[in-house]
């Protein structure tokens, strides 16, 4: 899950909905959850639900940016900055492992406090559901899992072709250019795992990215006074 920064409050807002655009400015037109790209339908999200804690329902810090499906399975649960790994707060990127298949699972070598707060956010925006046998069934028309498989099959080909081609900067354009059209920046940077130039490249490209998330070669490091 990309690790975003939204940075100062724009403004004040009398409702929340005014801030959308702004939150699109600054982080792009990602679901802040699950990744992808959404040009229109992305919804303020409530970090705390505004049903349960009404003062932070205009607090600028409580928004990220939810898709249809995360904010379905979300809903109104209770949550806090405690219990739960959030994007804006931690380096989510070190908490989960991407996959071939659409599926998302939680990072060996993470403490069994951290494992326990990854899962929780794992499970409350349903990152877990899965189309096949032994996951959490997805809604009928909940197809995140399959969109992150068909952006894994993308990546792969943008690095045969980027190989193919000796690693010319144009080809890298292209391949920029293909992951912010089709989102999911996690699946891109674990199929680009060894490119730091190219990882580099994504965090530049993906805004909001929270830079001080990673290390001079784009590695993700823990992030400056978050829990990991």
């Amino acid at each position: 899950m990309r690790p975003v920064s939204r940075g100062p409050a724009p403004r004040d807002y009398r409702r929340y909905g005014e801030a959308i655009g702004d939150l699109e400015t600054a982080l792009g037109t990602y679901c802040s959850y699950c990744e992808r790209r959404l040009p229109v339908s992305l919804a303020v999200e409530h970090v705390v639900p505004k049903s349960l804690v009404p003062e932070l329902e205009t607090v600028w810090d409580n928004f990220l940016l939810g898709c249809t499906n995360c904010n379905s399975v979300k809903l109104d649960q209770p949550t806090n900055k405690r219990d739960f790994l959030w994007p804006d707060v931690d380096n989510t990127l070190r908490a989960y492992v991407y996959s071939k298949g659409g599926f998302v699972t939680v990072a060996d070598g993470l403490t069994r406090t951290m494992k326990g707060k990854a899962s929780k956010l794992m499970e409350l925006v349903g990152l877990n559901r899965h189309g096949t046998e032994g996951h959490p069934a997805p809604a009928p028309r909940d197809k995140r899992w399959q969109q992150r498989n068909d952006a894994w099959d993308a990546a792969v080909l943008a690095k045969s072709r980027l190989e193919a081609l000796g690693d010319d900067p144009a080809a890298q354009d292209l391949v920029v250019l293909a992951a912010e059209g089709y989102g999911f920046f996690s699946v891109w940077m674990t199929v680009f795992a060894d490119h730091a130039v190219l990882k580099q490249r994504l965090i530049q490209t993906f805004k909001g990215t929270a830079a001080d998330c990673f290390d001079v070669n784009a590695n993700a490091v823990s992030r400056p006074g978050g829990r990991l």
